[in-house]
Protein backbone atom coordinates (compact mmCIF):
# COMPACT_ATOMS: atom_id res chain seq x y z
CA UNK A 1 0.00 0.00 0.00
CA UNK A 2 1.34 3.40 -0.97
CA UNK A 3 0.22 6.06 1.51
CA UNK A 4 0.55 8.87 -1.02
CA UNK A 5 -1.70 7.11 -3.52
CA UNK A 6 -4.28 6.37 -0.83
CA UNK A 7 -4.37 10.03 0.25
CA UNK A 8 -4.72 11.14 -3.38
CA UNK A 9 -7.59 8.67 -3.92
CA UNK A 10 -9.39 9.99 -0.84
CA UNK A 11 -8.85 13.56 -2.01
CA UNK A 12 -10.30 12.74 -5.45
CA UNK A 13 -13.23 10.85 -3.90
CA UNK A 14 -14.00 13.96 -1.82
CA UNK A 15 -13.43 16.44 -4.69
CA UNK A 16 -10.53 18.06 -2.82
CA UNK A 17 -7.40 19.34 -4.54
CA UNK A 18 -3.85 19.15 -3.25
CA UNK A 19 -3.94 22.96 -3.24
CA UNK A 20 -6.89 22.89 -0.84
CA UNK A 21 -5.09 20.35 1.37
CA UNK A 22 -1.89 22.43 1.41
CA UNK A 23 -3.86 25.56 2.32
CA UNK A 24 -5.60 23.67 5.13
CA UNK A 25 -2.31 22.38 6.49
CA UNK A 26 -0.90 25.93 6.31
CA UNK A 27 -3.79 27.21 8.42
CA UNK A 28 -3.40 24.42 10.97
CA UNK A 29 0.40 24.82 11.21
CA UNK A 30 0.29 28.61 11.14
CA UNK A 31 2.95 28.75 8.45
CA UNK A 32 3.19 28.30 4.69
CA UNK A 33 2.95 24.73 3.42
CA UNK A 34 3.33 24.51 -0.36
CA UNK A 35 1.54 22.25 -2.80
CA UNK A 36 4.95 21.22 -4.12
CA UNK A 37 6.03 20.16 -0.62
CA UNK A 38 2.84 18.15 -0.09
CA UNK A 39 3.08 16.54 -3.52
CA UNK A 40 6.73 15.58 -2.98
CA UNK A 41 6.01 14.11 0.46
CA UNK A 42 3.09 12.08 -0.89
CA UNK A 43 5.20 10.83 -3.81
CA UNK A 44 8.17 9.90 -1.59
CA UNK A 45 6.01 8.52 1.23
CA UNK A 46 7.54 10.87 3.80
CA UNK A 47 4.33 12.37 5.22
CA UNK A 48 4.60 12.25 9.02
CA UNK A 49 1.77 11.22 11.33
CA UNK A 50 0.96 14.80 12.33
CA UNK A 51 0.65 15.86 8.68
CA UNK A 52 -1.41 12.76 7.87
CA UNK A 53 -3.72 13.53 10.78
CA UNK A 54 -4.24 17.08 9.47
CA UNK A 55 -4.91 15.80 5.95
CA UNK A 56 -7.44 13.25 7.22
CA UNK A 57 -9.17 15.90 9.32
CA UNK A 58 -9.45 18.20 6.29
CA UNK A 59 -10.93 15.31 4.29
CA UNK A 60 -13.39 14.50 7.09
CA UNK A 61 -11.70 11.33 8.34
CA UNK A 62 -9.87 10.39 11.50
CA UNK A 63 -7.07 7.94 12.08
CA UNK A 64 -7.87 5.06 14.39
CA UNK A 65 -5.38 2.54 15.70
CA UNK A 66 -6.97 -0.80 16.44
CA UNK A 67 -5.25 -3.73 18.08
CA UNK A 68 -5.37 -6.90 16.06
CA UNK A 69 -6.97 -9.92 17.68
CA UNK A 70 -4.36 -12.61 17.16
Amino acid sequence: MNLGNEVKKLAIDNAVTLTFLAEGISKKKGKHYSVQNLSAKLKKGTVNLNELSMIMEILGYKIKFQKENI
